[in-house]
């Protein structure tokens, strides 16, 4: 009876979670219930996987909808009408072409029209006019024949869902709730009826309840959650495609090992055996395949995941992680009772990233490709901030309300008690951030494609699924990311070799983990700008435990992830690495599986086998184990079953049940965040290649890093760093600085693209118009040729772009105003004025250009400045401790004077609110700073600028922080004029 029921993949509008959906139609009694959100069957195959776990027979269609009122619903009869369905969809949510009044759907889909907008005589034999039992009244009029059918529509659950469904549209809409009007909601009888209700208001119209039985009969899905769904042939047969996975491994074996490694071969054929047994064959040549294509273009990349764990994928080059050296965990990999291909995390420069994924499309056609869904969910923030945008609430109140989190009024305690109903809610569809898949049948077997603003600049349509769903289906995702580290390092060899004229073979890390200078680097953490490595915590922790190779710094980006640190591991690994000899092992296996990471569980592969070596659970178990531990599945019944799988095993092999849960809680913290060790190994790679060209080329790396606009840090911090390091910066200059920072005969020059409100138009003139006709000689030169207006001029002036002139900015800014108040664009005296030398009716007096007015001009037009800021500071360094002799006054109270760089906030086990800070000082040397709560709430750090930090020095193996019990905001410095 119910043809129409809704999910909150009905975005904005249904109310029901896909599971408490089919739970609603257990309890009503319901024995076929039919899905049809609005333009969308993202949950299609949960809801099938649900319905049949329930014992309910899942009906599969759409509402289609152009604005807020159905134009019909279209209903799978077998598969092939799915399909349609989906093709259907996706070629009008990409061309973003509104929907045709009639669909001219095959046989194989059911259409339902609402009542009035079809005659029953112009209906096809699979089309149908859909009743809604409010409007069973106007039955009499018609011969409710076959054409005729119950539709009564399921959206929300209760009184106070439709009120959080008016909300939601009312979000949906950019209204206030005080605007919205009827036709924008559904119904408020839209929720389950019992079948025996629906029969009574229709007890007249017997064919009507017929039609509606007889359709519903008709519809038949079969949805296979166990094949293997991605491509599975990469070449003419998997036979073929064997043998050539086998020769470019043994190549690969060859480059990596030479020819007589025993071991290494023996490894190979071992792997090669269990990925043809589990049919895998064609997943790593497809991985293989996209990175040789990025390797002919001169795109790097980094090979990371649990596949990093593989001698085969070490010797096709998708990864530069060597399993045999780092003692890696085959099983991590691949174990017999896999279902699923490792993962291949594939990293390339974020310039570099769309280019492959386009080849992907290319390369398997489009027909089989797409972008990997996703559903970002409304949290804390966005809630409170939407649902105070649809009461009517200042900016001001919302923010309050978002830091405070307790309702203060009648509206707040409204989005308090509506926002809970809300938490987790899908808000729109969106795009997985690397997933592409290639699928064995054309996509559109398995959903819907359709375009984001990014993915229809790219021309690569996304699928409305997400990754849990195509895991569960079988549809593997190849990751292609993108990050600003692969960029930081393409760059900085490129300017190497414009400057230098050096070749640089940044692959070759086995040097650089030998490298006297890079393990001074990483001691002291001297690490700004290098992937991974460079936030305050990271540099915190190679401090702590003096880390100066490889290994460590491998177990270091392990341990640093949140569930380790936070459960107290991370502190008892720093101090078992500095005293191997108090470890006390809390079970021999322990000692035997994990002693190289002192009885730590610090990798993925340590969750695993101790879920199989202490808690008796098979290889392929324990895997199960650690996935169940982590993301979704944390919170389903998986997790709770594995746990009592591992209880009950490893007590039954004879151990402590207290011992037993001990151990759970160390694996619990862990697997969910902790990495696998191939991934850290290839993040701690990826680090060195950084560290090297930070070593020995300081000046062009960090360069690199600001043209690449991403870190941890603001791009201030990386220009401080630069200057740090020795660079010769030099702000904009109209004949020398390009759109990016740029270096030139040893000096470095400010890119245009950091000056704010510079027109693209005008800065592509300069740059293109200088390119052809050589330097500008003066400001009456640059504007002839350029045609630049007044305010972008001043700007110009004011950023020093005209120092070269040899005259102050006041004077050139007098000068400007004087040629733009007398020049009459096109006009013949234009052309002699030009021609000419300005003559001015005046003689000026001398305007010297005040130092501390330039550092303000700095900040205004770029937002940092290329000296020290402490020369803005409206106080004396000297009068305060300075970072370098804080190890002076351990336990002593003192007063530093800092410079605000970034915060982490924190909320305690009592629901307080701390931070962390990160400062620098007037030698731009670090000073890390701790924020008890009551020192927080007292003392709050909203903003940048100069503040005046009182509190206590305390040391942690080795590292020294300020415990901040007072905080002031120090002013900055008067400026002599105002432009």
């Amino acid at each position: 009876m119910h043809l129409d029921a809704k999910t909150f993949y009905s975005f904005c509008f249904g109310t029901y979670s896909t599971a408490g959906l089919v739970e609603a139609a257990v309890e009503h009694g319901l024995s076929t219930l039919a899905l049809c959100n609005i333009n969308c069957t993202y949950d299609h195959w949960e809801f099938v996987k649900l319905c049949r776990e329930a014992g309910i027979k899942p009906v599969l269609g759409v509402d289609i909808r152009n604005t807020d009122q159905c134009c019909y619903l279209l209903l799978a009869r077998n598969n092939q009408g799915l399909v349609w369905i989906n093709s259907f969809l996706s070629e009008h949510l990409i061309a973003k072409k509104e929907f045709p009044a009639s669909p001219a759907a095959p046989e194989e889909v059911f259409v339902v029209y609402p009542m009035g907008s079809k005659e029953p005589g112009e209906l096809a034999g699979n089309e149908r006019i859909g009743i809604k039992p409010y409007e069973v009244g106007s039955l009499f009029k018609f011969d409710a024949g076959h054409q005729y059918v119950i539709h009564q529509p399921v959206v929300i659950q209760d009184n106070d869902h439709y009120y959080l469904h008016c909300l939601l549209r009312a979000i949906d809409k950019n209204l206030l709730l005080s605007q919205l009007t009827s036709d924008h909601c559904c119904r408020r009888e839209d929720y389950f009826v019992s079948p025996a209700k629906i029969l009574s208001l229709f007890k007249q119209y017997p064919a009507v309840v017929t039609n509606t039985y007889k359709l519903l009969d008709q519809c038949s899905i079969e949805m296979d959650f166990d094949q293997d769904k991605t491509l599975q042939v990469y070449g003419g047969s998997k036979e073929d495609d064997f043998v050539l996975l086998e020769k470019l491994s043994t190549a690969g074996l060859l480059r990596r090992y030479g020819k007589k490694n025993k071991v290494a071969t023996e490894r190979l054929q071992k792997e090669l055996k269990v990925i043809y047994d589990l049919g895998f064959t064609a997943y790593f040549l497809i991985n293989h395949d996209f990175i040789r294509f990025a390797n002919e273009q001169a795109f790097y990349h980094v090979g990371r995941g649990s596949g990093a764990n593989s001698i085969v994928a070490y010797c096709l080059g998708i990864t530069d992680v060597d399993p045999i050296e780092l003692n890696l965990y085959f099983e991590r990999f691949l174990n017999p009772e896999r279902t699923s291909p490792p993962d291949f995390d594939i990293d390339f420069s974020w310039t570099d990233r769309d280019e492959v994924m386009a080849y992907m499309f290319t390369r398997y056609g489009k027909k089989h490709v797409a972008l990997l869904g996703s559903c970002p969910t409304f949290k804390h923030d966005s809630i409170i901030r939407e649902l105070g945008k649809v009461y009517g609430l200042p900016d001001e109140e919302i923010k309050a309300f978002q830091q405070s989190g307790k309702p203060t009024c009648d509206k707040t305690r409204k989005i308090d008690r509506f926002g809970k109903l809300m938490q987790g809610f899908p808000s729109t569809p969106s795009i997985h951030p690397c997933g592409v898949l290639i699928s064995e049948k054309p996509i559109l077997h398995y959903g819907t494609l359709f375009h984001t603003p990014k993915s229809e600049r790219t021309g690569m349509a996304a699928i409305q699924m997400d990754m849990f769903t195509a895991e569960d289906i079988g549809l593997n995702k190849f990751d292609v990311l993108s990050q600003r580290g692969l960029g930081h390092i393409k760059d900085a060899l490129l300017l190497i070799r414009l400057h230098h004229g050096k070749e640089i073979d940044i692959h070759n890390t086995r040097t650089f983990f030998e490298d006297e200078r890079i393990k001074k680097q990483i001691r002291e953490a001297n690490t700004i700008g290098c992937f991974y490595i460079e936030s305050p915590a990271m540099r915190q922790l190679l401090k702590k435990l003096r880390c100066d190779d490889y290994s460590t710094l491998v177990a270091a980006s392990s341990i640093i992830r949140p569930g380790v640190a936070q459960s107290g591991m991370m502190r008892s690994y720093i101090e078992r690495y500095h005293n191997p000899s108090i470890v006390e092992y809390i079970h021999p296996l322990f000692k035997e599986h994990l002693s190289e990471t002192y009885g730590v569980m610090v990798y993925q592969e340590d969750v695993i086998k101790i879920a199989h070596y202490y808690g008796g659970l098979s290889l392929g178990k324990a895997d199960i184990l650690r996935r169940a531990m982590s993301g979704k599945y944390r919170s389903s019944n998986r997790f709770n079953l594995i746990r009592e799988e591992f209880f009950a095993s490893a007590v039954a092999l004879g151990r402590d049940p207290e011992q037993v849960g001990e151990v759970w809680r160390q694996m619990v913290s862990f697997a969910g965040y902790s990495f696998n060790k191939a991934h850290s190994a290839s993040f701690a790679v990826e680090s060195y290649m950084s560290l090297y060209l930070k070593t020995y080329y300081p000046q062009e790396f960090m360069v690199a890093v600001i043209n690449n606009f991403g870190g941890f840090y603001s791009r201030e911090l990386y220009f401080l760093e630069l200057l740090k390091s020795g660079g010769d910066i030099h702000l904009p200059c109209i004949n020398h600085s390009e759109h990016l920072t740029s270096i030139l005969h040893g000096r470095v020059y400010v890119g245009f693209i950091h000056i704010k409100g510079l027109q693209d138009k005008l800065l592509e003139k300069i740059i293109d118009d200088r390119k052809f006709n050589g330097p500008y000689k003066n400001i009456s030169d640059f504007l002839e040729r350029t045609g630049c207006g007044l305010e972008q001029l001043n700007t110009l002036i004011r950023i020093g772009a005209f120092r070269f002139t040899g005259k102050s900015k006041k004077t050139l800014l007098w000068e400007a105003n004087f040629l733009q108040k007398r020049v009459t664009t096109n006009t013949p005296e234009v052309q002699t004025m030009f021609n000419e030398p300005l003559q001015f009716d005046f003689t000026l007096p001398k305007l010297d250009d005040n130092p501390i007015d330039d550092l303000y001009d700095q900040m205004e037009i770029m937002g940092f400045c290329t000296t020290n800021p402490f020369a803005l500071a409206d106080a004396d360094p000297c009068a305060y401790v300075p970072s370098r002799d804080m190890h002076l006054y351990k336990g002593k109270h003192i007063a530093m004077l800092a410079y605000f760089i970034a915060r982490k906030h924190v909320t305690t086990k009592n629901d307080d609110q701390m931070f962390f800070g990160t400062f620098v000082d007037s030698e731009l040397n670090w000073i890390d700073t701790v924020h008890f709560p009551q020192q927080a709430k007292r003392y709050p750090l909203h903003s940048s600028g100069f503040y005046k930090l009182k509190g206590k020095i305390t040391e942690d193996f080795g590292v020294y922080s300020l415990e901040v019990s007072h905080l002031e905001k120090i002013g900055y410095k008067n400026r002599s004029y105002v432009n």
